[in-house]
């Protein structure tokens, strides 16, 4: 005796099942319009093919194999577009996108006004930035454009240890939210914002001499 019965899917419950899977809210995290209709076209796609398949199969479990291979093929595609499956090799993580930044008050500036804005996501990426053009600035750090998040840190740790524990938190917010596509809030805006305050804090008599 089967434990199971043969499992036979029309097209309209295949389509439904694949869009009960993809309306989970991490494939909505992408944020990406384009991916969405994408997936609305895929969707019919499958439930065209499924329907084909049903009809010339006589075992309904071929259609239910195909049907999560299909999704699972839909969901590896939305998760690469937003980026939770790409490799560092493909992004940099470096704290600024170009060999000449700005000043720090420039910056800090600029994430003031995205603040305000209600923009986290760049308030936060423009203040740390300000944050390591302080740095900068005041000969904690040299000047290296190439530098990420964790680098930052661990050179101006070296430098004045103090530092250390306030600018981890503020280079984990930055990587997270700049390469990770983690959404920026206020609360993750204030710990960046500490981290600046830090560095602009720093007296050069606290630079540990050689």
């Amino acid at each position: 005796m089967r434990l199971e019965p043969p499992v036979d899917i029309s097209r309209s419950d295949a389509a439904a099942e694949a869009a009960k899977e993809l309306s989970k809210p991490v494939y909505g995290q992408a944020g990406d319009s384009l991916v969405s209709r994408a997936v609305g076209k895929v969707l019919d796609w499958i439930g065209d093919l499924l329907g084909n398949m049903a009809s010339n199969s006589s075992d309904g479990h071929v259609g239910l194999i195909l049907l999560f291979a299909l999704i699972a093929l839909i969901v590896v595609v939305v998760l690469w577009r937003a980026g939770v499956l790409r490799t560092t090799r493909s992004t940099p993580r470096t704290v600024f996108d170009t060999d000449k930044p700005r000043t720090a008050s420039a910056y800090r500036t600029q994430a003031e006004q995205e603040a305000a804005a209600g923009n986290y996501a760049a308030a936060v990426r423009s203040r740390f930035r300000a944050c390591v053009a302080e740095l900068t600035e005041r000969t904690v750090l040299d000047e290296r454009a190439g530098r990420t998040a964790y680098e930052a840190v661990a050179d101006a740790g070296r430098a004045v240890p103090a530092l250390r524990d306030v600018l981890q938190p503020a280079a984990l917010v930055f990587t997270e939210v700049v390469y990770g596509n983690r959404p920026g809030t206020s609360e993750r805006y204030a710990l960046v914002v500490a981290a600046d305050e830090a560095a602009r804090k720093v007296s050069t008599r606290m630079l540990v001499q050689g």
